[in-house]
Formats: structure tokens, C-alpha cells, sequence
């Protein structure tokens, strides 16, 4: 192609200078962007609570009340410090996440930040603090410096007791004065409704509370809070310690291609807590990205969004409605769950598939800036990194390409875009070898090919093999994804693509 690459080609200048490292998330192909495995958010090895760092570098805001009630800062001494951290994972952060406890990470060079709360370079530190900058408490230091992650657990868990026990004392007292009939009930339950984000279930109280008094509260505000049956997020770990123990043997299952093993834990593990969303959102890209179950995937999904869920949970979901709302056909609505996703969190993954899509669309210079932005979120990412190697091919950048490709043939779960490396570089043969694998090596579910087979009759990287009649009768299972209003189908019910490759350019 003569079309050309400048972004292409400075971001590929930065990633040919990393070093093929093992990768650091579970991105698995799935066509196109890739996605699915181990709940599709960072993390690698056998991290399931994934907490939801900001990146606060200088001159950037801390998170506000009312979205955060609490604030955790975390100082590490430095990127790699933190991407090598015990405070990536942790239960209760990650679940508090989901009741407006923020978590911040503040870079190296935020010395504004440092100063204020007296933090030395070369040294780290954790601190639970008030939205108005007021420091609660302090972690503990190892003997080598780094963080307790317990430590600033227990703190959060200190703060959080009594605040519950004095909201529900000033709840039950507002109750008195509602019966009483007095004025003042009403003030005091709408003080109380105020602190919703941080107790959902007693917001919820106070919203039946009010609306007896014909005050009601903001119906988007309340539908955030979940269902009556559904209780807070716990952050004690009380709850979550069973629900940890079977997601890991579920991603365990998962990472050695035992599916049917994997997708029971998982189920097992939402029915333990269903007010776990990292629960929900392993099962929910079990049943999007492995089984090709959309209809089910699509209600867990749903689930996340309309209960408090931390923002990892909340952009997985986003990103899966996202990407089967685009093979549906309906592209803007799905392109604005991208969009919403990233807003939320940012996921390498959301980036590599927007990518994907302006490829697919010939707005070449668009896709190349979500892909440098996939590459700057997870550098050391290999499935990135062959991902990025696609666009070097594209770009005229052969020895490069298949350098990368040759030193990852045998990654199995990125067979596809392996294989649109080789399309890319003229080798029918190698490309039409590699599909052949990811359809009948790597994908275990026919709903799942059916759609995979649709994706690559759709996918620009394959154009030049789109009328051959050899990929014609290898991708024949091919299926169109569709919805009624705003419910995935089942996949029995999905749509028979004609013979020939459908185009929408």
C-alpha cells in the first residue's frame, strides 16, 4: 500500500526498541484486537483482583467527592516499581473501588503531591486521606521500603466501620422522626441519602424513606446502587476470600484450555457473591470471548453496569457490549461503548479494537493513534506487540514484521493476527495455514468460529484472500451477529452468511 504511515511508524519505531518480554496481561486474539481471557483486564499470572490505579502525574487533578469519598494514594517509586507491586492486586481496594473509593497512583515526578503529604524521593508510601486533602492514615513500611498492602486494607476498614455504624444510627434516628411525623425527617434522610456511594444499602433505605414523604430521588443515582437483593461490596474480604480461591482455579482452567472447568468456577463464584463485579466480569468474557454465548454474555454484562462495580469491571463490560454491539452491526453504538469504556478505564485491549475498526474503515492515521496508545498503556505486552506488528506490515515495514512473527509463531491464541501478518506480507499460504489454526486449534466453540469466520470475511488485513475460493470454503461457517433492541441473541439463532465475504466499505 502507498498510503502514508507517519504515526504507524514513529509508534513502531518505540516498540521495535522493547525487548520480547513475557507478557503481563492475558490478551488472547479473539480476531481483530484480541480479548477474553482471564476477564480481560491487566494483571498476569494469577491476578483477579485487579484495583483500579489513576495515574495522577503533575498538574493533574485528585479525584473529587461526591465520586470519591475516600481517597488512597499510592506513591511507587517508579513505574516499574509499581507494575511490580503487591498493591496491583488487592480484594478490598478493588471492591471498595466500586463504593467511591478512589484509588490514585502518584507518578515520580508529581512533586506537588510529594510534597504536600512530605513524601521523599526514593521512598514509597501509601495514605488513606478525606476528598478536602485530610490524611486519615499512613501504611506500613516492609523492612525494604515497599508498601504493607494489609496495612492500608486495615486502615480503610477502620475508617469504614464506624462511618457505617454512625450512618445507620443517623438512619434509624431519621426513621423515629419520620414516624413522629417531624419536619426534620426529611433533611436528615436526604443527609443520609447523601453518603449513598459509600453505603448503597443503607442509600437505598433512605430513598424508600423519602419517597414516603413524596420526595424521590434521582432515578439514574438509585439504579447505581443495584438491586435490594444484592448486598455492598464487601471490603473486609470476609466474602471475598472463597470468591478469590475459585476465580484463580477457574483462571487456572482457563489458561490450560480447560473452558468447560473454567466457566463452572466462575459461575460458582458469582452465585457465591453476586455483588462481586470481578466475579462478573470473568464470567462475562468467559461467555463472550471462549463459549460465543452473547446472549448470556450480554446480561452479565448489564449486571455489572447496573450494580456498583469498580471501574476495571465497569470498562470489561463496556468494552464487551462494545465489541458485540459492532458485529451486530449497529457500529456507532458500539463504538460509543469504546469510547464510554475508556472513560471509565482504560484498557489496552478497548484501544487495540478501535484500532481495528478505523483499519477496517481506511482511516489509517486514526487507527495508528489508538494503536500507539495501546502500545503506551502496556508496552511489554507481547500480544501488543504482535498486534503492532500487523501495522508494520501494512506500513512496507517486512523485516520487522516478520521478524516479530517468526519469534511468536507459537502463540497460539494469536494465531489470527499472525496470520494477517503473513496476508499482509503476500504469503497466502502461511496466513491461510495460521487461520486454520486459530479456527480449528484455538477456538474450542462453534458459535465462536462462526463469528471469528465473519470477522476475517469482514477484515481488511485478509481483502486480498476474500474472493479465494480455499478461505471462501475454510471460513463457511460463518455467521452474522444481531440483536433484538438491546438483547444479543442466542447463538443457534444467529444469521447464515451468503458464500461470498460481505463488505462494508
Amino acid at each position: 500500500m502507498k498510503t502514508q504511515f507517519s504515526p504507524v511508524r514513529a509508534a513502531m519505531g518505540a516498540f521495535l526498541a522493547l525487548n520480547f518480554l513475557a507478557q503481563t496481561v492475558f490478551a488472547t486474539c479473539g480476531g481483530g484486537g484480541g480479548g477474553g481471557m482471564g476477564g480481560s483486564a491487566p494483571g498476569g499470572g494469577s491476578v483477579v483482583y485487579v484495583v483500579p490505579w489513576a495515574v495522577i502525574s503533575e498538574g493533574k487533578a485528585l479525584p473529587k467527592a461526591p465520586q470519591a469519598s475516600l481517597i488512597v494514594l499510592w506513591f511507587p517509586l517508579s513505574a516499574k516499581a509499581a507494575a511490580d507491586s503487591d498493591m496491583r492486586s488487592s480484594s478490598a481496594l478493588t471492591l471498595a473501588a466500586a463504593r467511591c473509593v478512589a484509588d490514585a497512583l502518584i507518578t515520580s515526578d508529581n512533586k506537588t503531591v510529594r510534597s504536600k503529604y512530605g513524601i521523599a524521593d526514593g521512598t514509597e508510601a501509601a495514605i488513606l486521606i478525606k476528598p478536602d486533602g485530610t490524611e486519615i492514615a499512613r501504611a506500613t513500611l516492609s523492612k525494604k521500603g515497599a508498601v504493607v498492602v494489609s496495612s492500608i486494607e486495615k486502615a480503610l476498614n477502620t475508617e469504614l466501620k464506624p462511618r457505617e455504624k454512625a450512618l445507620n444510627t443517623a438512619l434509624t434516628a431519621a426513621e423515629k422522626q419520620l414516624k413522629a411525623k417531624d419536619p426534620a425527617a426529611q433533611a436528615a434522610l436526604e443527609q443520609v441519602w447523601a453518603e449513598r456511594c459509600l453505603f448503597p444499602s443503607i442509600g437505598k433505605k433512605a430513598a424508600k424513606d423519602l419517597k414516603t414523604l413524596g420526595v424521590n430521588v434521582d432515578p439514574a443515582e438509585l439504579k447505581k446502587l443495584g438491586l435490594d437483593t444484592i448486598a455492598d461490596p464487601d471490603t473486609t474480604g470476609a466474602r471475598t476470600a472463597a470468591v478469590e480461591r475459585i476465580l484463580k482455579a477457574g483462571l487456572k482452567a482457563e489458561m490450560a484450555g480447560d473452558f468447560t472447568t473454567a466457566g463452572k468456577r466462575y459461575k460458582e463464584a458469582t452465585e457465591l457473591d453476586p455483588s462481586d463485579t470481578t466475579a462478573l466480569r470473568f464470567l462475562g468474557e468467559y461467555y463472550r470471548h471462549q463459549t460465543g454465548q452473547w446472549d448470556l454474555a450480554g446480561r452479565v454484562f448489564n449486571r455489572i453496569l447496573e450494580q456498583p462495580a469498580d471501574p476495571v469491571a465497569r470498562a470489561v463490560a463496556l468494552h464487551g457490549l462494545g465489541k458485540m454491539t459492532i458485529h451486530s452491526g449497529n457500529y456507532a453504538a458500539g463504538l460509543a461503548k469504546f469510547h464510554e469504556s475508556l472513560e471509565v478505564f482504560p484498557l489496552a485491549i478497548t484501544y487495540r479494537n478501535l484500532a481495528v475498526y478505523w483499519f477496517s474503515e481506511k482511516e489509517t492515521e486514526k487507527a495508528a493513534g489508538y494503536m500507539q496508545q495501546a502500545i503506551a498503556l502496556e508496552p511489554n505486552d507481547r500480544y501488543n506487540q504482535i498486534f503492532a506488528a500487523v501495522y508494520l506490515a501494512v506500513a512496507g515495514k517486512a523485516d520487522e514484521a516478520l521478524t516479530i512473527a517468526k519469534a511468536n509463531e507459537g502463540v497460539l491464541e494469536a494465531s489470527y493476527n499472525l496470520a494477517a501478518i503473513y496476508a499482509q506480507l503476500g504469503d497466502k499460504k502461511k496466513a491461510m495455514e495460521l487461520l486454520r489454526r486459530h479456527f480449528e486449534s484455538y477456538e474450542r466453540y462453534d458459535a465462536v468460529r462462526a463469528m471469528e469466520m465473519k470477522e476475517a470475511r469482514d477484515d481488511y488485513m485478509f481483502l486480498a484472500m476474500h474472493q479465494d475460493p480455499e478461505f471462501i470454503t475454510m471460513t463457511k461457517l460463518a455467521r452474522n451477529a444481531w440483536m433484538i433492541g438491546s438483547e444479543f441473541c442466542d447463538p443457534a439463532s444467529l444469521l447464515a452468511s451468503p458464500e461470498a465475504p460481505l463488505r462494508r466499505m
